[in-house]
């Protein structure tokens, strides 16, 4: 989830009223390129869950973590022990992290592509969701992005462009926020925003992202779930609030990374932010290759 040049473009519509329709198609190009680069979303092609102690990874049908097979018959061994992942290459494979030959490396699940090991096309890195550690792969030359034509949008309306109350919680308050594994990790929220769409009150809980806290991220859902836009819900970022007001831009609201990949671990909207509305704005559903 990272999109920041989406919430960078909200920000600049905002300080640049005019254009409007120009700074939407600025900001979906961007995303474009995001999700079509070598760490976009389009080439993660693989998630393995570790077990405790020993995993051999190569292509060999043997194997824990079964790659494809332009991979080694054994890349190597992932080492789980005492909450620390360690990765020994095997014998006579050439396998390199951020431009240096590796035979054997601690992995460092906030690492992610900047410390992942790479085989050829394929990209391994680790990954941790509360107790759970797994190894997300990524093929530069997936069907994913190889095939990708693009993503499809409602019509830009600026009405969708809501004037939001920000209203602070006393404290900021975790939440539990549901994921597709079935966890519930908690996410800072800072309060609430309420606005009107069509003539309904509407309120919706952001959370932070990120621990630098730059933005507020909005995981919801609407009714268009039920034939236009992605089942799970939809992202959707903003400026933090500025004098109790935020600007929330449904015409930027995006699918999340499962629409594309079955091997991300998307966050899903929470009950409170579930909106019984219509929010004919921004993605809709992606209906590319088999993924």
């Amino acid at each position: 989830m990272k999109l920041r040049v989406v919430a960078l473009a909200a920000a600049v519509m905002l300080a640049q009223p005019g254009g409007y329709q120009g700074e939407v198609d600025k900001a979906r190009a961007a995303r474009i390129a995001e999700l079509r680069a070598d760490d976009g979303w389009l080439t993660v092609s693989g998630l393995f869950w570790l077990k405790p102690g020993r995993n051999v990874a190569g292509s060999s049908g043997s194997s824990d973590l079964v790659l494809p097979a332009k991979a080694p018959a054994t890349l190597g061994v992932f080492e789980l022990a005492n909450g620390a992942v360690t990765f020994t290459a095997a014998d006579g494979v050439t396998v390199s992290s951020a431009g240096a030959p590796v035979r054997t490396q601690t992995l460092d699940s906030r690492g992610g592509d900047r410390t992942a090991l790479a085989s050829g096309d394929l990209r391994l890195f680790l990954i941790r969701r509360e107790d759970r550690f797994g190894i997300r792969m990524r093929d530069l030359k997936s069907r994913m992005r190889q095939e990708f034509e693009g993503l499809t949008y409602f019509p830009t309306q600026p009405r969708y462009r809501v004037a939001a109350t920000f209203t602070a919680h006393p404290q900021p308050r975790t939440i539990p926020i549901p994921n597709v594994l079935g966890q519930t990790p908690e996410m800072v929220s800072p309060g609430v925003v309420t606005f009107t769409i069509d003539g309904k009150p509407q309120r919706l809980e952001p959370v932070y992202e990120t621990d630098e806290k730059k933005d507020l991220f909005f995981i919801f859902s609407d009714l268009t779930k039920q034939d236009t836009t992605y089942p799970a819900g939809r992202f959707l970022h903003t400026p933090l609030p500025k004098d109790g007001k935020v600007t929330i831009d449904f015409n930027l609201a995006y699918n999340p990374p499962c629409a594309f990949t079955d091997f991300a671990t998307c966050p899903l909207p929470p009950k409170q932010n579930q909106m019984a509305v219509r929010i004919e704005a921004g993605e809709k559903a992606y209906h590319g290759v088999t993924k």
